[in-house]
């Protein structure tokens, strides 16, 4: 299929260099010239495991190009995907300017009937609305709007969109419902993997997804709190009810809670979607509140070791990104850590494998970059472990010790065993667990 993309962000080059490696023509649409002339020249902006040997592939087979003319861009596509930001408002909500002045270009430009299909992140009522702005321009048998929301997972996305567990299409054309069979036929391991519905339906399983996940981290983060409290152990529970079919074992991991661009966000819209409509979600309010206080309750220990001391003291960060396999710091929790000891006086010395060139945006020199892990941790008073790399997960335990002033460690992913971290000579602290 001849297939358009308006958005070259991450979902966009994503969905693009996928589709285009079963075989579509690929065309991505960005305004912003500058990152079309570098996606030209095979420059990745992101980093994405499997991605970028899939977009140099596909760019020198002809299957994937880019432009910022939007009138070319979209010329003979049968399908244009809309992969534009809807980052959250001051409320919550979702901003949907881009897609509503993207949708209202779009309506002055289509000559011959496509499917438009919503792939952002969208609030409930938004394929009507995009629907709504095209029909003022366009007869209805011209376009048929659906919403396709996607399930990347940051750090795995290829995987994700390669074999998908499912794909949740919605349409209530006819037209449009066998266009997207069509499209998404090669990924399918079934046709049930294929789930249409209406478009309402399609926009809320996203946001009710993400939402799901997020609380079923900040639930065993209570959990692993109250393990503290108990003398209990959060790797035995986890392993007793991970092991219940009904709960599973993903997203059961304690930390330091979620970020990204997705959970935060997601969970927010779905707030003042419900408040909007007098709905009060209580459940959801508090999954946001537990998260909240869970990014801060390593800051918080780290200070109430040191006490007034902190301000003295040089404390190493190993993990920058929001989770592995990323460079995504948006709500990242190293952040909000860093911040809450920067505030309190301390000094940092941060490591992460991919994300120093975002840090070093905001920061700049208000903290020291390292340029490896042992170097971040070398004469630090203390190590704070916030994204479970599996180069921290596999570091050199003694040479850790050796860098350290003091080897006095406080995990966040619980990493280590505290057996091994003890015979090694070390202060260590986790999340919900007990000394062995």
């Amino acid at each position: 299929m001849k297939i358009s993309i308006i958005g070259s962000g991450y979902v966009g080059l994503v969905t693009g260099t996928c589709l285009a490696e079963a075989g579509n023509s690929v065309t991505c649409i960005d305004n912003n010239l500058e990152k079309v002339k570098s996606l030209k020249k095979k420059i990745i902006p992101i980093y994405e495991p499997g991605l970028e040997e899939l977009f140099k592939k596909n760019i020198d087979r002809g299957r994937l190009d880019f432009t910022a003319d939007l009138e070319a861009g979209i010329a003979g596509a049968q399908i244009i995907f809309l992969a534009i930001p809807t980052p959250p408002q001051a409320d919550g909500s979702a901003d949907l300017s881009y897609i509503t002045k993207v949708a209202e270009d779009l309506s002055l430009l289509i000559k011959d009937y496509v499917v438009v299909v919503n792939k952002s992140t969208v609030p409930v009522g938004t394929a009507a609305k995009v629907s709504s702005i095209l029909a003022k321009k366009l007869s209805p048998d011209l376009f048929s709007v659906v919403s396709n929301p996607e399930f990347l997972s940051e750090g795995s996305a290829v995987k994700d969109f390669m074999k998908p567990e499912r794909i949740i299409v919605g349409t209530t054309s006819e037209p449009a419902t066998k266009l997207m069979k069509e499209l998404y036929q090669p990924y399918a391991e079934t046709d049930s993997s294929i789930i249409f519905m209406d478009e309402k339906s399609a926009e809320l399983t996203k946001y009710a997804a993400n939402a799901f996940l997020a609380t079923k981290i900040s639930f065993i983060n209570e959990v692993a709190n109250l393990c503290d409290v108990l003398g209990a152990d959060i790797d035995n529970v986890r392993h007793g009810i991970g092991s219940d079919s009904r709960i599973g074992n993903k997203f059961l991991y304690p930390g330091v809670g979620y970020g990204g661009s997705c959970l935060p966000k997601d969970v927010s819209a779905l707030l003042k979607t419900a408040a909007d409509n007098k709905y009060d979600f209580k459940l959801l309010q508090a999954v946001t509140n537990v998260n909240n206080a869970q990014k801060l309750i390593l800051a918080e220990r780290v200070k109430d070791y040191f006490g007034a001391e902190i301000k003295n003291k040089t404390i190493a960060v190993w993990g920058l990104s929001f989770k592995p396999n990323t460079d995504d710091i948006r709500e990242a929790p190293a952040l909000y850590l860093i911040d809450s000891l920067l505030e309190a006086g301390a000094k940092i010395n941060a490591y992460d494998p991919e994300a120093m060139a975002n840090v070093a945006e905001i920061y700049g020199d208000r903290i020291n970059l390292a340029t490896s892990a042992t170097e971040a941790a070398t004469e630090a008073d203390a190590l704070v472990i916030v994204t479970e790399w599996d180069v921290f997960r596999t570091a050199d335990l003694k040479q850790l010790k050796s860098a350290l002033k003091k080897p006095l460690v406080f995990d966040g992913r619980n990493l280590y065993r505290h057996n091994q971290m003890a015979k090694l000579g070390f202060e260590y602290y986790s999340i919900g667990r007990q000394t062995d």
